[in-house]
């Protein structure tokens, strides 16, 4: 009887040795490693021809990061963008009364009879000037000469700011919020619906437009959501006040009649 338990113990180790001979080895896979988005590059963006031409951003699409990220400003400059002004120049092409005309006598003239003039012209000139002013890096406050007379209209640079952000977190809907010059030489925040601007006729204060911040979701969406006041408090930083500045130096007032 002990001989029987003791022939079927060595028979069970006999198997068990056996099976753990057999066993295969599992590689558990690495954790995900986690890589940076790779944009393109914005100096690849082209029109497809035509008069006007898109401003050339001197920074990676997210240089101008917690503010704004990478997928934002792609998408904006090199598709919306884009877009606008190559249904511009299309439009120019086939309509001989508008050729040879600067973006400002076209924005001057433009009635609500030529709505795709009108629109296609806004977002051109409207995102030009948007892009023209951001910077990753650049001075905070204005110039000696701008800020002397936004201290005259406003009382102070804080006292602007705060009212720059709240005209624009105060806006209903898709548009721009906007730092003019009137023909009095006055200082004046407004906004705009859509693609609208202070140089068109209907606008509501009329004026040179030397600063803008644009409020569609496209501009902020991604990254902040409907969080409109945190993306107008923080693009605000990325204002290149010495371009800004440049601009009401150098201003030859135009007159929107």
């Amino acid at each position: 009887m002990k001989k029987s338990y003791l022939i079927l113990f060595f028979i069970f180790l006999l198997f068990s040795c056996k099976n753990e001979s057999d066993l295969v080895e599992v590689q558990l896979p690495e954790p995900e490693i986690k890589t940076s988005t790779t944009f393109g590059n914005p100096n690849n963006v082209k029109t497809t021809g035509g008069h006007f031409r898109l401003f050339k951003i001197n920074y990676p699409y997210d240089a101008l990061e917690p503010a704004i990220n990478g997928e934002t400003m792609e998408i904006h400059y090199s598709k919306l963008y884009l877009n606008y002004t190559n249904a511009l120049n299309n439009f120019i092409e086939t309509n001989a009364d508008w050729k040879d005309k600067s973006i400002q006598e076209i924005l001057l003239k433009v009635g609500d009879k030529e709505v795709d003039l009108k629109n296609n012209a806004g977002g051109y000139f409207n995102h030009s000037l948007y892009f023209e002013i951001l910077t990753p890096k650049g001075d905070k406050k204005p110039t000696e000469k701008l800020s002397k007379a936004i201290n005259e209209d406003f009382v102070s640079f804080a006292i602007f700011k705060n009212k720059f952000i709240n005209e624009a977190n105060k806006h209903n809907g898709s548009g721009w919020v906007w730092l003019v010059v009137t023909k009095n030489d006055k200082l004046e925040i407004t906004t705009s619906n859509n693609e609208k601007n202070p140089l068109m006729y209907d606008a509501t204060v009329k004026g040179t437009p030397i600063l803008c911040l644009d409020l569609w979701e496209h501009s902020y969406y991604l990254k902040h959501k409907n969080n409109k006041k945190a993306y107008t408090e923080a693009i605000f930083e990325l204002i290149n006040w010495s371009l800004v500045s440049k601009k009401y130096n150098n201003l030859s007032t135009i007159n929107p009649q």
